[in-house]
């Protein structure tokens, strides 16, 4: 196998016409540049110099190689200066999926804060829910899933890192002329008879089993993933909901009350990789800001 170091001592040797005035320009000895010069005719199986008393001249796989090294000496240069940009944070690209609610709210000041600290870091976002959010990530497609669960479920994340964000309470959402508006706590069991507006597939099915656990099975009038729609709904008196507080923190709730609802009802918001990614730089410190982000 042909190495770097040797190329280097060829490009010197065919420039200066010398071992001795090589070894001058690459400060070591004459000795280690014919060694080294051996060991690169070793590697290539032919005679690269020809030397005839004081003159050394390249033979016609000598000038072929030196011709290919410089390329691959510049090659190998912009590679190491871009790696070290990258391991630096002067450079390097983010992949980040989340889910709407998230996007909203934790990660706008979490990029925010990656652009100040690393201007040239650059982070795509685009948006899926969990579970799909998960199969993104182990097929490739994105570096960091913002994802949540209710719950745990074993195994369900033991092959990723899990960056722990924030715990997300379910917030209870009525009609500003409900009958409960004005309480400040309202129990699940209290809503049996109301119509529901659900969200995404997994906060529905979270919905149903809080539901039938207080012993009613909740029935659900409009489902829909685009929780503005969800206020808007519930604004215009045609059922209740729970969301997540993320999902009410960048939305205002135009003719909606918000209630505090029991059994009080969390979701996990965590930040996902692969165990390789996470040792990436940029990934690191958009993991970093994340977790700073959900904080504040």
């Amino acid at each position: 196998m042909i190495e770097a170091r040797h190329l280097r001592v060829l490009r010197a040797v065919a420039t200066t016409g010398s071992f001795s005035a090589a070894a001058r320009e690459l400060g070591c000895t004459q000795p280690a540049v014919s060694q080294q010069m051996k060991a690169l005719e070793g590697s290539a199986g032919t005679p690269l110099l020809i030397r005839t008393g004081r003159e050394m001249r390249l033979t016609q796989a000598g000038e072929a190689l030196v011709r290919h090294a410089s390329g691959i000496l510049a090659g190998l240069t912009a590679a190491e200066e871009e790696i070290a940009a990258i391991a630096g944070l002067r450079a390097g690209r983010v992949r980040l999926v989340s889910f709407p609610s998230g996007s909203s709210s934790l990660v706008p000041g979490a990029l925010a804060a990656l652009r100040a600290a690393h201007p040239g870091t650059r982070v795509s976002l685009v948006e899926a829910e969990p579970p799909r959010s998960v199969e993104m990530l182990r097929d490739g497609d994105c570096d960091i899933a913002l994802a949540f669960r209710y719950g745990t479920t074993a195994g369900e994340w033991d092959d990723l890192v899990v960056r722990p964000l924030l715990r997300d309470r379910l917030i209870g959402l009525v009609p500003e002329g409900h009958r409960l508006a004005g309480s400040d706590t309202v129990g699940i069991g209290d809503l049996a008879d109301e119509p529901w507006i659900a969200g995404c597939p997994r906060c529905r099915r979270q919905l149903v089993e809080v539901c039938e656990a207080s012993g009613f099975t909740p029935r659900i009038d409009f489902a829909t993933d685009d929780y503005p729609a969800v206020i808007g709904l519930v604004g215009a008196g045609l059922g209740v909901a729970v969301l997540p507080e993320l999902a009410l923190e960048s939305v205002r709730p135009k003719g909606a009350r918000t209630v505090t609802v029991e059994p009080a009802v969390e979701r996990e918001i965590v930040a996902l990789t692969l165990p390789d990614l996470a040792r990436v730089p940029a990934v690191a410190a958009t993991l970093d800001q994340l977790t700073l982000a959900a904080a504040r």
